[in-house]
């Protein structure tokens, strides 16, 4: 549906995007997470033209928008539709003003943008906050209302810029549903851009990694949190603190899942074939693609073997290392930055 290949950004000297390429297929939501600094926010001004790339390429249904004249690109750009942040919605417009602004500029009928402000507003459970104005509603039904507007021109593609971010648990979780129901009813492919990792993991089909300018990591969420141990993985299925370390006689083992199809029993079965009691120090379980995936942090008693400790797991699918302390990793690999807010 949408296609980015080379895409380049540079002011003066200094290159912020470099040679990014993207796809994201119709029905997809496709995640791009990094640090501050990475070039999130420049590439989601690319992504909608509101700056125009220095190198590169943006095709949406096979046309490349980066190669139209400014009058042509105007008209093409409607092919992506934007929730920012911030809602922006106009004080002195009311909610269905707000959605129907974009139809202001294209020759729809006016029984055609009333019918499809009215079904958007139902679809995003706002209709019947369709004569307030921005200050009578909350953040999440402003959040709501910039949504619909963003759809009101049945764009293909949504570019969604941190849509959730500000919002409490509750109404991030609303929104959430809400745009993955979007995206299975009206196959819009989605670029969800964020810095939140439970969004990612909650309803992202698909994530990309960005640093420096450049996509380090790129896969299926559940692939890139049941492939590897990388930073990436962490940050989006991290281990709960432990709090402490192992008793005497025991050792903690942090593990994580390796496959889709860990069986459930794995505790019980593990514990009877090495004859030793297993206790669940710490530990993160979720439903995940087609399966499951989890971390988790037990401790063991130390007499049996670590080559038996580590086959009994593997045969389950689940990866096991011994460690008694906090997980490091190198100062610029640390999870915190991977997933810093900001400016980007």
């Amino acid at each position: 549906m949408i296609e980015i290949r080379g895409l380049t950004k540079r002011y003066g000297d200094q290159t912020v995007l470099d040679g990014i390429d993207l796809s994201v297929a119709a029905g997809e939501i496709a995640a791009i997470v990094g640090p501050s600094g990475a070039g999130k926010s420049t590439l989601a001004r690319c992504i909608n033209l509101l700056e125009r790339p220095t190198a590169g390429s943006i095709s949406v249904r096979g046309q490349d928008l980066t190669s139209l004249r400014e009058a042509d690109l105007r008209r093409a750009r409607r092919a992506i539709g934007t929730v920012f942040q911030s809602a922006g919605l106009l004080s002195r417009l009311t909610a269905a003003d707000n959605v129907a602004l974009p139809l202001r500029y294209v020759d729809v009928p006016d029984s055609e943008r009333h019918e499809r402000v009215r079904r958007l507003l139902d679809r995003v459970g706002m209709l019947h906050r369709a004569s307030y104005y921005p200050s009578q509603l909350s953040g999440g039904q402003q959040q709501r209302i910039g949504l619909a507007r963003g759809l009101v021109l049945e764009p293909p593609v949504l570019l969604a810029d941190e849509p959730t971010s500000g919002l409490d648990p509750a109404t991030t979780a609303s929104m959430l549903s809400l745009l993955a129901s979007l995206r299975d009813e009206l196959g819009v492919a989605v670029v969800l851009i964020t810095h939140e990792m439970d969004v990612v993991r909650s309803v992202a089909d698909t994530v990309a990694q960005l640093d420096h300018g450049r996509i380090v990591t790129r896969g299926r969420v559940a692939d890139v949190v049941r492939g590897s141990d990388s930073p990436l993985s962490r940050a989006l299925l991290p281990t709960p603190p432990v709090g402490a370390t192992a008793g005497e006689g025991g050792r903690l083992w942090r593990l994580r899942y390796d496959r889709d199809d860990v069986p459930a029993t794995w505790l019980s079965q593990i514990s009877r074939e090495l004859d030793v009691d297993i206790a669940v120090r710490s530990g993160l379980i979720e439903a995940l693609g087609d399966g499951t995936a989890g971390r988790v942090v037990v401790e063991i008693e130390s007499p049996v073997s670590e080559e038996r400790i580590r086959a009994a797991f593997f045969a389950r699918g689940i990866a096991a290392e011994p460690g008694d302390g906090p997980q490091q990793e190198p100062d610029h690999l640390q999870t915190s930055a991977l997933v810093g807010a900001g400016a980007s």
